[in-house]
């Protein structure tokens, strides 16, 4: 199928398939949204294709993505309803002490050298595994882990713990 054909089967079927999934879905956002996604996999197979099988595929993966969605919608609405939330009250004193552990923790983070610092907080905050730092910063694995026990030993004291 040339671009040409694709052009003129999107301006065919792109209306009525979307019509289609309105019709099942009842929410005009949600039908558009697939039926644009439903052409986006249709291009990326555009040379698999074959013109008279071209309409049932389209009708068939639209339904197909819609049953997805909202399956999906409703995994998550499970989950986000099994969560049960205990609020509890902070005191004066949690949250001053609070504050205080992390001015302890800032100022020891900052007083960490350098080195030790950016693989603790390559670590920590971006979640990254010891290989993937040795990686980036085109070390051993090894001296990471050095870093990384320096680090955390140097933390541990700076807070007393």
């Amino acid at each position: 199928m040339t671009k040409e054909e694709f052009k003129i089967l999107y301006n065919d079927y792109f209306d009525p398939v979307r019509k289609y999934l309105y019709y099942r879905s009842g929410d005009a956002d949600i039908a558009t949204d697939i039926t644009q996604e439903v052409f986006v996999k249709l291009w990326e197979k555009i040379d698999k294709l074959e013109r008279s099988k071209v309409k049932g595929l389209l009708y068939k993966m639209a339904g197909d993505d819609l049953i997805s969605r909202f399956r999906r919608a409703k995994i998550e609405l499970e989950y986000s309803n099994s969560f049960q939330f205990n609020l509890i009250e902070e005191s004066p004193e949690d949250k001053y002490n609070y504050k205080e552990l992390k001015e302890k923790y800032e100022k020891a983070l900052a007083d960490l050298p350098e080195k030790q610092r950016v693989v603790f907080l390559m670590s920590r905050m971006d979640g990254l595994k010891y290989h993937e730092i040795a990686e980036r910063l085109s070390l051993s694995v090894k001296a990471i882990e050095k870093r990384m026990n320096y680090a955390l030993k140097y933390l541990k004291e700076a807070l007393n713990y």
